[in-house]
């Protein structure tokens, strides 16, 4: 029977990059494709963003401390770890970065919708940022996903 730690890790994984790709992939483009009202559908879709990416700085955080714990300085030569650290490194830059910036351009168009706005274009230019860095994070996730089962 496997280790406490081992299942946590499995577990950690599944909610980290399965979260990633079920809000970013599905859960998101059918708000945006079913909801007439655009700006509810980016605000619900926003909101999961934040779930996620909560989710993901805890996750990613034990991720790490496990690795580094199970193997020791051996864990810096994995890519499983620095497949984590970028993923938890995206994770804060979205969050912490980009997100309050999209956020203060959506309340300087207030009361418009930001995309009815002056402020549509650097919006976007923020989402198109936000968006690519998303499919990086997710691709490395897979890597993590990869190189767990391969181990």
């Amino acid at each position: 029977m496997p280790k406490f730690g081992t299942l946590l890790e499995k577990i950690a994984i599944t909610l980290w990059v399965g979260g990633l790709w079920a809000i970013g992939y599905n859960a998101a483009p059918v708000l945006f494709t079913q909801l007439a009202d655009k700006q509810l559908a980016g605000n619900l879709a926003g909101s999961m963003f934040v779930v996620i990416a909560y989710i993901g700085m805890a996750c990613g955080l034990y991720l790490l401390m496990y690795r580094i714990n199970q193997y020791g300085g051996a864990a810096f030569k994995q890519a499983y770890l620095w497949a984590t650290l970028v993923m938890l490194l995206i994770t804060l830059g979205i969050h912490f970065g980009i997100q309050p910036i999209m956020e203060g351009l959506k309340e300087q168009a207030m009361p418009k919708a930001v995309m009815q706005s002056i402020f549509s274009d650097r919006f976007a230019r923020w989402h198109g940022v936000s968006s690519i860095i998303y499919l990086i994070e997710s691709l490395l996730g897979l890597v993590l996903l990869f190189k767990h089962s391969s181990k």
